[in-house]
């Protein structure tokens, strides 16, 4: 593992549960990319509530708009390694948002009994 330490770039991608690339969910292929690429690391959130450039409401309260709940993948690496999968990204997004902003990593690393 590469120390991975300092400044650094969260990217954040806000995508809905029922987004699609190809037959498989958004966010899994979002991480398999990441993964292949190399990157730091990536974390899948799923809200409870939210609305987008629609303004469409979905929430877990209602149960026939629980199957969109707002996703939320963080992402976590150099400028650089960011940009170079910005293509693919762009290519297998079809809405959605992506926002970009200054991160300070002060901790990285595995546990050591894995």
């Amino acid at each position: 593992m590469e120390k991975f330490v300092g400044e650094t770039v969260l990217m954040r991608i806000f995508i809905g549960e029922s987004d699609k690339y190809g037959h498989r969910p958004l966010y899994e292929a979002l991480v398999e990319l990441f993964r292949s690429a190399g990157l730091a690391g990536a974390t899948v959130l799923r809200g409870v509530a939210g609305f987008g450039a629609h303004s469409v409401y979905h929430t877990d309260k209602l149960l026939r708009l629980s199957a969109d709940l707002p996703m939320i993948i963080e992402v976590v690496d150099s400028q650089e390694k960011l940009a170079a999968v910005m293509p693919q990204i762009d290519q297998m997004m079809s809405g959605g948002l992506i926002t970009m902003e200054k991160a300070t990593v002060i901790r990285y690393n595995h546990h050591p009994d894995r």
